[in-house]
């Protein structure tokens, strides 16, 4: 998942925070780092951007809509993730799986579904640009003429299975469903995860899937980012002749407001087939890009990121009443998740480990950190954020992000400066006021571990 510089590194990595080197040297910072670019808008709508980068013989083709899990209705969700998986199964004038044409080329051709935002990529060699493109264009424009309802029932069969696989089958995968479902009132638009509901996704009719793609697959609710080892002049071309047929759609209105609080804290138990007691904690925290956004970043990254941070110091050193700590700020366009979770050692509680995060919370709220503390911190970031910008793959992702997210795709340099602004004392205020307010803390236990009041995992009651 390719996205600005607090996805990059914190929401792709799906709460596995990277280590920070423990000796780096800074990059320099005098002058504002940028990727060259060209953005310019097809009479459609399609806004293209074009990077050249000459590097390696190898060419990166990365469509975004902006639409989301989000942007979906109630009794329709997971149709933005759905159509990740259709959007493989052929178009009109390439009616065969999409992979086909393109792994005998050796290409690397994924896509990948949020809560904001859907994309699409093809990494491929240069001369097989064309071949790109073309694919590209005839899903965007020409998919509904090949969708069947059998490759419908496929695909929706298909995700059902994934959706078990990833949450009701995996031990602790139904974590973030019930997360969402305590920190966001019923209707908005992040309450759902992404792959959507079950019974949703079994009911999906034709028509309704028709329906959607023709509301938010459109050009002019789209992005293209050419990136790598090509002439501008023929991509230009080639851009044209692909996608400017193709007929502007209805104006795709995504949401971008949905305020959420949670007016008090919230604690929930749970009993399920998991093999540790584990404990999450969850805040309501500032949106992408918002003030405050970056610098919990940084205060994930203070508590658990190296074997030298705060909470992994004090709960898996010193007290061992843990086997791991993450945290981690989640990121996303309409309200953030700043979350903290940790599997107790064997002989000891979630209540134990509660109480010892609160306490280092607490120390952060009452004093700022270290200068030098702060600086190795923001090395780390930086280190990494200029490694992100080394492949084309990585180029291409963050233009596609900032101009889908900012409407500027050079938007590189406003990203780091969030960052490299950041001071102890705006540490001890976001631990002061987001961290010191209402959570929820959520508790897993094994089966017949669980305190009174649980409540049973509703997929082991449906097991035999």
């Amino acid at each position: 998942m390719t996205r600005p510089l607090t996805a990059v590194l914190s929401l792709a990595l799906v709460g596995a925070c990277a280590k920070a080197p423990s000796a780096v040297t800074a990059p320099s910072t005098t002058a504002p780092p940028s990727i060259p670019f060209e953005k310019y808008e097809l009479n459609n709508g399609l806004d293209v951007i074009l990077s050249e980068d000459h590097s390696v013989p190898f060419v990166w083709v990365e469509v975004w809509y902006q639409v989301g899990s989000k942007d979906e209705q109630a009794g329709l969700t997971g149709f933005a993730h759905l159509f990740e998986h259709l959007m493989f199964q052929g178009s009109a004038h390439m009616n065969d799986d999409y992979f086909v044409p393109l792994q005998k080329i050796g290409a690397e051709v994924n896509g990948t579904t949020n809560t904001d935002r859907t994309n699409y990529y093809e990494g491929v060699p240069s001369e097989q640009l064309p071949l790109a493109l073309w694919l590209e264009a005839d899903r965007m424009g020409w998919l509904l003429p090949a969708l069947t309802p059998e490759k419908l029932q496929n695909q929706k069969d298909v995700v059902r299975n994934e959706r078990r696989q990833r949450y009701e089958n995996r031990p602790y995968g139904q974590v973030g469903v019930w997360r969402n479902e305590a920190l966001f009132p019923e209707g908005h638009p992040y309450r759902v995860t992404t792959i959507g509901k079950h019974e949703d996704i079994e009911n999906a009719k034709i028509d309704d899937v028709q329906a959607f793609f023709k509301k938010w697959y459109v050009p002019n609710g789209a992005s293209l980012a050419i990136v790598g080892d090509f002439d501008p002049a023929e991509a230009k071309a080639l851009v044209q002749k692909y996608f400017g047929d193709i007929p502007r759609g209805a104006e795709p209105t995504p949401i971008t407001s949905a305020p959420a609080t949670l007016p008090a804290s919230k604690v929930l138990h749970y009993e399920s087939r998991v093999p540790h007691h584990q404990v999450s904690l969850a805040w309501l925290s500032p949106p992408l890009f918002a003030e405050g956004d970056a610098t919990l970043d940084f205060v994930a990254s203070m508590l658990t990121e190296g074997a030298d941070s705060r909470l992994y110091q004090e709960l898996v050193q010193k007290q061992q009443i843990a086997k791991d700590v993450v945290a981690y700020q989640g990121s996303a366009r309409l309200a953030s998740q700043f979350i903290i979770q940790a599997t107790a050692a064997p002989g000891h509680t979630t209540d134990e480990l509660v109480a010892a995060i609160d306490a280092e919370l607490a120390k952060l709220a009452a004093a700022p950190p270290p200068t030098e503390e702060l600086e190795l911190i923001r090395t780390g970031w930086e280190v990494r954020f200029y490694g992100s910008l080394q492949t084309i793959a990585g180029k291409s992702g963050q233009l596609s992000s900032y101009n889908s997210l900012l409407g500027d795709p050079g938007a590189l340099g406003r990203d780091l400066a969030r960052y490299q602004a950041i001071t102890p004392a705006d540490v001890q205020k976001i631990a002061s006021t987001v961290l010191a307010g209402p959570r929820v803390a959520l508790h897993v236990h094994p089966l017949g571990e669980a305190p009174a009041g649980s409540i049973l995992d509703n997929t082991v009651q449906a097991r035999p």
